[in-house]
């Protein structure tokens, strides 16, 4: 099952947020105006099938209450885990360079729509994670993306943090109606 194929998107973003973080502003790209964009996820193309995305600046982070709207001129692929982007009004090096930082943020609606039993990060947190014998284990605080598979971070009530991997049998039921995830126990996975 795969839980959160597609760019995965900041792993603090919660569901109810009017925008996703897609990335970050690493620097400039040439002399054109070309910015490069550290993205959030494991893949650039959905930050690259969109036509505009929002900047909010370094220093206030990705809440910023006042990001500004950039149009997408053109795109392409980077380094891995890069894209690189050139924003309407960005014409030259200096202006790319000035936006160093940034974050990168996009509306949630507008990312591409996944295939059924696909989520993206974001769409998880909060989803509360029980097993299938009905124990609650607690909700999706984050998930991190460790390399081969992503992790879920489930924290309970009290604070315990227990990991549960999104990859082999451990999810056995993503249901989107009712925000929850149903695991497996399997031997160790809930041990303190």
């Amino acid at each position: 099952m795969d839980a959160t194929r597609g760019s995965r998107s900041s792993t603090s973003t919660p569901p109810s947020a009017q925008r996703v973080v897609l990335g970050r502003v690493t620097g400039a790209h040439g002399v054109r105006g070309f910015v490069r964009v550290r993205i959030s996820g494991d893949d650039p193309g959905n930050l690259l099938s969109l036509s505009s995305v929002m900047l909010a600046r370094a220093e206030r982070g990705p809440e910023d209450p006042s990001p500004r709207h950039h149009e997408i001129e053109e795109g392409g692929r980077g380094r891995p885990g890069e894209a690189r982007i050139r924003l309407r009004g960005v014409s030259d090096r200096d202006a790319a360079e000035a936006l160093r930082g940034a974050w990168v943020l996009a509306a949630p609606e507008a990312l591409p729509k996944l295939s059924s039993g696909e989520h993206y990060w974001f769409e998880l947190i909060g989803f509360e994670v029980a097993t299938r014998e009905g124990d609650l284990v607690g909700s999706v605080a984050e998930i991190w993306d460790i390399g081969p598979h992503d992790v879920l971070v489930v924290r309970d009530e009290a604070g315990r943090q227990r990991l549960i991997p999104t990859a082999g049998p451990a999810i056995h039921e993503i249901d989107d109606t009712h925000r929850r995830i149903t695991i497996e126990a399997l031997p160790g996975l809930l041990d303190d």
